[in-house]
């Protein structure tokens, strides 16, 4: 017995070590094992090929059946997983587009994202699905709409009749808001789903805006009281609000749709958003393209598969963003499309007045072009900027002449160097600066900047390793 149990302890030390041959066919044997493989005599080691109980020289009056079983699965292996080869399959557009529509693109998110990203009505400034039986309700007011507008008048205790001017603003998805005439024998309040005049058949709102307010916006909007010409028509019934909700449940596949056309088409052109009217018998497509676009055949397959009226709007990249929303890399929602309504041009001239690195990954916003916000101080750094010496200035001294490099507007420190040693620089204070610049029109010079400099430091040019043609992509070209 003793006899066997070497064998048997030979026989699995064996077996181990072609496992691991089987494992790591690839990989070098350690040395220590290849060692302690020599050790084990060639006499006293079975073949590794097809191993199996039969290969096993055993002494049957040794062993019981219940032993041979034991050891049997001992030398048992495991079966090679089968290699079970795809062939590769050809999809067409069609088979692609309905597979597409079948994946669920919010798997993986947490349960509130969830719930958000399923709200199709969210894009029309509402927490949920509008209930039919209730158009006038204070949660379709305000809540996630785009450009929100409030009603400062409601904390007034004087008598603010809305109907002495009577025209109210209508918003629609996203950004679109409209004016619309007040019928005479109805009242109508902020909140409120109506239905309104549109070109062809009706369309479905919420009332954004009433009374003082209007006058005011439409003066903003540069928009005359006689150019206001459609129709609010009245409050909207059961059955408006369920079309209504069905109607905007198409929007996504449309979108997604209209893109696909678009690239079988092979049209330079990205549909943003498709904003379907209330009854259905219409839609607007945003898009934004470099280049004029001829999208004839476009609008001839849409209107024949949806069996709508189509109008292609196009909108520049800053719109997209307004329209889509977004946060920006302050933390905050965009400007654009939370209360910044008109647009200006901003360029890199911007960026150099406020000191600010020509970096265009910092520069660019969400929509891929210059931050409108580099806008918003640059009055106030150029009435700052007039209390500093020209950069054209040279500061004149015993050691050399300093050439300006840069300014601290806060702080009111400007940067020298030497001419003949531009790797160190000298934070000057603007007084000091000015001091020096008085001696040189005198005709007196100091002995040097480092008696006037707070800091000095090894220069460092930041943005300088950008070309001008990543710059020129930010502007509004």
């Amino acid at each position: 017995m003793k006899n066997h149990n070497d064998r048997t302890r030979n026989q699995k030390h064996h077996k181990n070590q072609g496992d691991r041959r089987e494992g790591n066919q690839n990989k070098p044997m350690p040395k220590e094992v290849m060692e302690e493989e020599k050790t084990i005599p060639e006499e006293e080691i079975a073949s590794t090929e097809n191993l199996s109980v039969s290969d096993v020289d055993l002494d049957e009056d040794e062993l019981n059946k219940e032993e041979a079983d034991e050891i049997a699965k001992t030398f048992k292996r495991k079966k090679p997983e089968k290699v079970i080869e795809q062939e590769e399959t050809y999809h067409t557009p069609e088979e692609d587009w309905e597979e597409y529509l079948d994946m669920d693109i919010r798997t993986g998110l947490s349960a509130e994202s969830k719930k958000i990203a399923q709200n199709i009505f969210l894009s029309r400034g509402l927490s949920d699905l509008p209930n039919p039986e209730s158009v006038s309700c204070k949660e379709y007011d305000y809540r996630a709409c785009k450009l929100p507008s409030h009603d400062w008048t409601e904390r007034l205790k004087i008598s603010l009749d809305y109907l002495e001017f009577p025209i109210a603003e209508v918003r629609f998805k996203n950004s679109h808001k409209d004016f619309f005439l007040l019928p005479p024998d109805h009242v109508f309040h902020v909140g409120d789903i109506v239905a309104v005049e549109a070109a062809t058949g009706h369309d479905i709102g919420i009332v954004s805006m009433l009374g003082v307010q209007v006058k005011r916006q439409m003066e903003h909007k540069h928009v005359k009281v006689e150019d206001v010409t459609k129709k609010l028509y009245r409050q909207a019934r059961y059955a408006d609000i369920e079309e209504w909700i069905a109607t905007v449940q198409k929007e996504h596949d449309t979108m997604l749709s209209s893109r696909y056309t678009a690239w079988d088409l092979d049209l330079k052109m990205k549909v943003n958003d498709v904003e379907y009217q209330g009854d259905g018998s219409k839609a607007i497509f945003y898009y934004s393209a470099e280049e004029r676009v001829d999208f004839r055949e476009l609008i001839k397959i849409l209107a024949e598969h949806f069996h709508i009226r189509i109008e292609m709007r196009q909108i520049g990249v800053r719109q997209e963003a307004a329209r889509l929303g977004g946060l920006g890399s302050c933390g905050r929602e965009l400007c654009c499309s939370s209360w910044l309504s008109n647009f200006q041009s901003v360029s890199t001239h911007t960026a150099r007045t406020q000191q600010l690195s020509l970096n265009p990954q910092k520069l660019a916003g969400m929509c891929g072009k210059l931050k409108c916000c580099l806008n918003f101080e640059q009055e106030t750094y150029k009435q700052e900027l007039s209390d500093f010496p020209s950069s054209n200035i040279q500061l004149k001294t015993k050691k050399g002449k300093g050439i300006y490099n840069k300014i601290d507007i806060f702080k009111k420190i400007v940067w020298y160097s030497y001419a003949n040693d531009s790797s160190n620089i000298f934070a000057i204070p603007l007084e000091k600066v000015k001091e020096i610049i008085a001696m040189n029109e005198k005709g007196n010079l100091p002995e040097k900047l480092e008696d006037y400099a707070i800091v000095n430091q090894k220069k460092f040019d930041e943005g300088n390793n950008y070309s001008m043609d990543e710059l020129k992509r930010l502007t509004d070209a």
